[in-house]
């Protein structure tokens, strides 16, 4: 059976873990380095939250070189909302950088402050059209060769794939619509 980790130091990961139990996935929250270092993983989802938060956390709990390194050997990753900063190359409006994985850059809190967030109905590629929640959400302003354009908004990137990594500017998990989460596990199938 198919364990997927779900990094658990800020943000949604509870609503990960619950739409991913309702599809029948195993998960386990990843908490400290010790959980990484101990689970096999099949997947890992960066949930949304506060990017600063989060990239903060993973390099006080000495976290952040052995994700990297786990990503860039092929371990699949959905990284949502800050999930999806977190991964990028760099940050336009932002000095800092985290996992530096994913040839993508973002601008954060693109869409305005909490305010700002809303919700639409938009193409996925692959998939079809499909709900989606931003929230704070940031969202991609240069793709490199190799990214995989998913969706847009208003002509804006807001899904992308880049072979192990799949991003998202919303919030999946808070639709109710698992078929985002779908796509991923056919991911790790591939």
């Amino acid at each position: 059976m198919k364990v997927i980790g779900i990094l658990a130091l800020q943000g949604a990961f509870a609503e990960h873990r619950k739409l991913l139990e309702q599809m029948d996935v195993q998960t386990c929250e990843i908490r400290q380095k010790s959980d990484l270092l101990r689970q096999s993983l099949d997947g890992l989802i960066l949930p949304g939250g506060e990017s600063t938060v989060i990239g903060k956390l993973l390099r006080e709990l000495d976290m952040l070189e052995l994700l990297q390194r786990r990503i860039k050997e092929g371990l699949p990753v959905l990284g949502t909302c800050a999930g999806l900063i977190l991964l990028a190359k760099h940050i336009v409006n932002d000095s800092n950088s985290y996992l530096r994985t994913m040839d993508i850059g973002v601008m954060r809190n693109a869409y305005g402050r909490q305010l700002g967030s809303f919700r639409t109905i938009e193409e996925f590629l692959g998939v079809g059209s499909v709900p989606m929640t931003f929230i704070r959400a940031p969202y991609i302003v240069e793709a490199g060769d190799k990214v995989q354009v998913l969706a847009q908004v208003d002509e804006k990137i807001v899904a992308a794939r880049e072979n192990n990594m799949l991003v998202t500017a919303f919030h999946p998990e808070l639709t109710g619509d698992p078929r985002i989460h779908q796509y991923f596990l056919t991911m790790i199938e591939e």
